[in-house]
């Protein structure tokens, strides 16, 4: 291994995680963490002294900071591959590998596919209500400033 290149896992790849926008969010994370919890203790004490309520409450605060927890280490997982697929050598553009969907991920959204509409052939049997109807919209249309009880048919 190159003295510039980093092997998955060691400090130099965890460099990018200490940018002052990343900082900022490990401090957030621990902050809140701690509030947290320190919520969930206060609500124990409280259910202690009696309060009913506290017990739920109690719960749910760890929960929360676990939450946290989830989410700071999804995002740090996320900025690591982002990372790592930056630092990937581009692939030869002569070589098109065939496309593949990775299990879990969401499939491309693409452009909708047109198709001509062929009337239908055959023996067509129309609605007289239909087609009274349809008469009646085109003569609308064909009159803007008419009213409906204009209509001569």
């Amino acid at each position: 291994m190159s003295e510039t290149g980093s092997a998955p896992g060691t400090l130099n790849d965890m460099r990018r995680l200490w940018t002052p926008a990343w900082i900022a969010r490990h401090v957030a994370m621990v902050v809140l963490v701690v509030s947290f919890l320190g919520l969930g203790w206060w609500q124990i004490s409280r259910a202690a002294a009696g309060n009913s309520l506290s017990w739920g409450y109690a719960v749910e605060w760890p929960i929360f900071a676990g939450f946290v927890v989830y989410v700071w280490w999804r995002e740090v997982k996320l900025a690591r591959r982002k990372a790592a697929e930056a630092d990937a050598p581009p692939a030869d553009p002569a070589v098109e590998p065939a496309p593949t969907v990775a299990a879990g991920s969401r499939p491309a959204v693409r452009r909708p596919v047109r198709v001509s509409r062929v009337p239908a052939t055959g023996d067509v049997v129309e609605d007289t209500d239909l087609a009274a109807y349809n008469h009646y919209l085109s003569w609308l249309n064909a009159n803007p400033g008419a009213r409906p009880g204009d209509y001569p048919g």
